[in-house]
């Protein structure tokens, strides 16, 4: 029996997980069927040039993935990267993702994106290639998010970055040697460092009487 195109396209999107208009022309399918099969209530439209199967069982990554399809060199980091890895409370509404600070800041205004930019090693390092649905998923390693959260403590919140490092710890999903060579990259030694190897002149900051108790 031959294979409509719509059915092809509806097989196409479920591989994919999210398919964009683009993805079509390797296949012949004119663009136009997508919108017959949104039509037809068979497929939905989740973001601007990015379509799901209607029948696709809803997840808390679907909006991780369709950040990922937007801006694929960007690496969810931070508050989206601690929620992946499931080492916060949090529930971040934006997708928290990093570019290199040479990028063009992506223009994405129907999802909801915080973008921080990152240079050298303290973007290019660390980078776990996760699949969800077909949709490779680029974020920085639990070592990295800790190291990246104690940088960016200002803007998170240090209680976020200490929740962080003492999750990380307790679910043992990083080694100090991982965690020591992350803060080293982002360079956050001194804040992240233990006050027994500080001089006894030095006081002891809140994040490392913190990081004391933890480890």
């Amino acid at each position: 029996m031959k294979v409509s195109r719509q059915e092809k396209l509806l097989d196409l999107v479920r591989k994919a997980g999210i398919l964009r208009p683009r993805d079509l022309d390797d296949h012949g399918i004119p663009r136009q069927y997508l919108r017959i099969l949104c039509d037809s209530g068979v497929v939905e439209r989740v973001g601007r040039g990015l379509y799901v199967a209607s029948d696709a069982e809803p997840s808390e990554y679907q909006t991780l993935a369709a950040a990922s399809k937007r801006v694929p060199q960007g690496v969810i980091c931070l508050l989206s990267a601690l929620q992946f890895h499931g080492l916060t409370t949090q529930s971040p509404f934006e997708v928290w993702m990093a570019i290199e600070r040479t990028s063009r800041k992506p223009r994405a205004n129907d999802l909801p994106l915080c973008i921080v930019r990152f240079s050298g090693e303290a973007f290019s390092s660390f980078i776990e290639n996760q699949d969800f649905a077909g949709v490779e998923l680029r974020v920085y390693s639990p070592a990295k998010t800790v190291a990246d959260c104690f940088k960016y403590r200002n803007k998170i919140g240090l209680d976020v970055a200490i929740e962080a490092l003492r999750e990380t710890w307790r679910r043992r999903r990083a080694t100090m040697d991982e965690l020591w060579r992350a803060a080293a990259v982002c360079r956050v030694q001194n804040v992240m460092r233990p006050t027994s190897s500080r001089s006894p002149e030095a006081p002891a900051t809140s994040a490392t009487q913190s990081h004391l108790i933890v480890l």
